[in-house]
């Protein structure tokens, strides 16, 4: 049970970690650090959504008609997030704005955008729990992914946090309201957890969605952002390393 609460909670703390530069740091978070961060990040979910996820879906069935489940649940995954993506006003961190049109403030629409992709984040971490409490799935791996998830929301928390600042918000009102960006993903695991205890046959379409969730984001909003300006390589080099280390961490601990 601890592992299980210690797995829902990382990626939170990243929020929170993020949300905290507001207390020590005047300006934004040095961009190469962000780059590397989000690299690194990026690299561990895709590593994850693969060996953690797709793989496993893929070996609960039999023959070639296991790759049906997994298709269908990846992109159910992609689907669920393109669509919440068109209906929810938001602006992504690299500043382009979609969804439809309203009133609300630039880092409202920010912190929307946040909020939104961290509820997959959380579902695809309750998911691994659920598969390495009733699919035989490793508990390494479930926290592997869930450290990867907390990784890429340390500069997502600051880049709540810190805009919200610069507007004339107290530190402490700029902390909470990045803070409680983060607190939808403990609960999305929290969610999935619930319904996948009691019903292992969905677990093919389950992992598989949740990897499409997290590959969405990736593509969506943590490549471009770091592929974005300069120091790219450096987060090229931080994806490497992030997938290195998470294959090797699913293959040894798995």
């Amino acid at each position: 049970m601890d592992a299980v609460l210690t797995a829902l909670l990382i990626p939170l703390l990243g929020t929170v970690l993020g949300s905290a530069f507001v207390f020590f740091m005047k300006k934004d978070m040095p961009s190469a650090l962000q780059k590397a961060l989000l690299g690194f990040a990026s690299g561990v979910m895709v590593a994850a959504s693969v060996w953690s996820l797709i793989i496993p879906a893929i070996e609960m069935g039999e023959g070639k008609a296991a790759i049906v489940p997994v298709t269908i649940g990846l992109l159910a995954g992609f689907a669920v997030l393109l669509l919440i993506d068109y209906i929810t006003p938001h602006i992504h961190p690299t500043g382009e704005e979609e969804g439809p049109r309203s009133k609300l403030s630039r880092t409202t629409k920010l912190a929307l955008a946040v909020t939104i992709h961290n509820f997959p984040e959380g579902m695809a971490v309750g998911v691994a729990i659920a598969g390495a409490l009733n699919a035989n799935f490793s508990m390494a791996g479930a926290l592997a992914l869930s450290l990867g998830i907390a990784i890429q929301n340390v500069p997502e928390g600051a880049i709540i946090s810190m805009p919200l600042r610069a507007a004339g918000n107290s530190r402490l009102r700029a902390f909470g309201i990045g803070s409680l960006s983060g607190v939808v993903e403990p609960l999305g695991g929290a969610l999935v957890l619930l319904l996948a205890s009691a019903a292992t046959a969905t677990m093919p379409y389950l992992l598989p969605f949740a990897a499409g969730a997290m590959l969405y984001v990736v593509i969506e909003e943590l490549i471009p952002e770091a592929s974005e300006g300069e120091h790219s390589n450096i987060s090229t080099i931080g994806f490497a390393l992030g997938f290195a280390l998470m294959m090797v961490l699913d293959v040894v601990l798995g």
